[in-house]
């Protein structure tokens, strides 16, 4: 489903891709020249790993350069899930988490971030700042959840009541 809805050559509105749907265009050899539509791709190392897979891209590539060489060619939104989140966006800009939580490395946390992006979407920001705003609040919650908790045993329902409380304390 996830291939023949983005790879069908319809025009979408802004689609966030996350965990499976990322394995699901792995393996569809030239999928970022079928893929039409805007979007962002949030792929955590391993997935981005499975993207690329037999590029030309090194393993001495950076972080930050490997999320801004694959947004251009891809023409998307890249969230390069890790320490310091790469946002890497097809302009060939690009933003850097200040935050570097082991806590958000636990399952589900991606899906949470994925949430926040697509709520901020909703609520009518372009798709750059929703995602570069959503890596930012994920991040600020993520570190109130470990205030609260600290590293060992966080897990993704700990960011939820956080982040309407990051939300705030931004505005």
């Amino acid at each position: 489903m996830v291939e023949r809805l983005l790879l069908s050559g319809v025009d979408l509105p802004a689609t966030i891709v996350d965990a499976d749907g990322l394995n699901t265009l792995a393996r569809v050899p030239d999928w970022n020249t079928q893929w039409a539509s805007n979007g962002v791709l949030t792929p955590h190392p391993g997935e981005m790993a499975r993207l690329i897979s037999g590029s030309n891209y090194g393993d001495d590539t950076s972080r930050l350069d490997l999320a801004c060489a694959a947004a251009r060619e891809w023409g998307k939104t890249v969230v390069l899930k890790g320490a310091h989140t790469v946002v890497a966006h097809a302009d060939g800009s690009a933003r850097l988490s200040p935050f570097a939580n082991p806590g958000l490395a636990t399952a589900g946390t991606g899906d949470v971030l994925a949430g926040a992006i697509v709520g901020l979407l909703s609520q009518g920001l372009e798709l750059e700042t929703a995602a570069s705003l959503g890596v930012y609040l994920h991040g600020l919650a993520g570190e109130s959840a470990r205030e609260r908790l600290g590293y060992t045993g966080m897990i993704a329902s700990d960011l939820l009541p956080a982040l309407p409380v990051s939300i705030a304390d931004l505005r």
